[in-house]
């Protein structure tokens, strides 16, 4: 069966290593609250280590005790094989052939969902390993940057249970991403829906009134994007809305209607006074296939922690330039998954922006704790191209011991 896949692009032959162990740590921060819509409170770390010494580093954006068990299951046939059984004794250089193995051989219980979430960091760390390996950084064995710099975006937080405390959180929040000097942020506008902040019931008029605020706060020149949560339950309810906030130039609305509506999605696209933005839950490149060709959506937003990992979020970055849409990496967990958005981005001439909280603004304990990236916010708002061997992430192991449940 013909897949697709992206391998490393080396200038010679890569060193010899044999892979022999895949290291699963679940993580869960002590202060964790099941109340939040936030996944970075847990984490899958995954470690794959070989007969050289060198080891990689990756983590997925999913449930990690579920994730670990499609990681380390045993398989009894052909359909339903162990992904880390399949990885133990191959090539680490050989990622293509990797994923297409790990594809094909957990395709009956995976294909899409919490399987590919898994593979995701698996992928992840075998990026990191061969980076390390060869001594050169994750975009580098990518093909090569096509940039030297890049513009992050803050994701402001919420906080409180009124509407008059959600508002001024977002403001105060947005306030310190400007004094960070951020020239582009999301703001989390859900007060409503299946996804409300704190369980709250606000009118969709308080919606505007909150977009309204923010806009103030950060003035006419910072973009800013606007992620509702799937909020609507379809495209005419939604677009009752949306249709007064053109005055506030959203440069986009991030999952306005469930995921799997794509014919509401397009009618979205051609309607909204701003284009629609989706791709954060999606695994693979074939539900981003249908996302844009039937859901029309102009901004994909592919995670490199969920889609399948780093190869596969590349193949969905060439399917949506061939198409004419932009790319935003959706990312939402600690400096692991930055770091490796970070080097996808650098190799996606289209990709506009990249999520990216610095360590002054995160609530989340792991995000703050697990990991520093290389990544630094310059004066002029913009983010220089990774320079270290491998994702470049430098992860706190005491902080794994501490917090590994599972």
């Amino acid at each position: 069966m013909p897949i697709e896949t992206v391998s490393p692009v080396l200038d010679g032959t890569p060193p010899r290593l044999r892979i022999t162990g895949v290291e699963c740590h679940v993580l869960l921060a002590p202060d964790y609250d099941a109340s939040f819509t936030s996944s970075a409170q847990d984490s899958l770390v995954v470690v794959i280590h070989t007969d050289g010494g060198v080891s990689g580093v990756g983590e997925c954006d999913a449930n990690p005790w579920m994730a670990k068990a499609c990681i380390e299951a045993p398989g009894t046939h052909t359909m339903g094989l162990s992904i880390r059984d399949m990885l133990i004794g191959s090539d680490p250089f050989e990622i293509g052939d990797l994923w297409r193995r790990m594809y094909l051989g957990t395709a009956m219980n995976g294909r899409r969902g919490m399987v590919i979430h898994a593979m995701s960091a698996v992928d992840m760390a075998l990026w990191d390993l061969c980076g390390k390996a060869v001594g050169k950084p994750v975009h580098a064995l990518l093909g090569g940057a096509t940039r030297d710099r890049i513009v992050p975006y803050a994701s402001l937080q919420p906080a409180g249970k009124s509407f008059e405390e959600y508002r001024d959180a977002l403001c105060k929040s947005a306030e310190g991403a400007l004094r960070l000097g951020f020239q582009a942020m999301k703001t989390e506008i859900t007060m409503n829906g299946p996804y409300a902040h704190g369980g709250m019931r606000e009118s969709y008029d308080r919606h505007t009134e909150v977009l309204a605020a923010v806009r103030k706060a950060v003035g006419p020149d910072v973009t800013l994007m606007v992620d509702v949560q799937y909020l609507w339950d379809d495209a005419e309810t939604c677009l009752s809305v949306i249709g007064d906030w053109a005055e506030f130039n959203c440069y986009f609305l991030e999952t306005p209607v469930w995921s799997d509506n794509e014919r509401d999605m397009a009618k979205l696209a051609e309607r909204a006074p701003m284009p629609i933005a989706f791709g954060e839950w999606l695994a693979t490149r074939y539900e981003f296939e249908s996302l844009m060709d039937v859901g029309k959506v102009q901004v994909a937003q592919p995670d490199v922690g969920r889609v399948g990992g780093i190869g596969e979020a590349k193949i969905v970055c060439d399917m949506a330039k061939a198409r004419g849409r932009k790319i935003v990496p959706h990312c939402w967990k600690t400096g692991i998954s930055i770091s490796a958005t970070a080097h996808l981005a650098f190799v996606t001439d289209h990709c506009a922006f990249i999520e990216y909280l610095p360590r002054e603004l995160c609530h989340e304990r792991l995000r703050r704790e697990l990991a520093q990236e290389e990544l630094v916010l310059a004066s002029d708002g913009t983010i220089a191209l990774p320079q270290k061997p491998g994702l470049g992430v430098e992860v706190d192991w005491d902080v794994v011991r501490r917090y590994t449940v599972g």
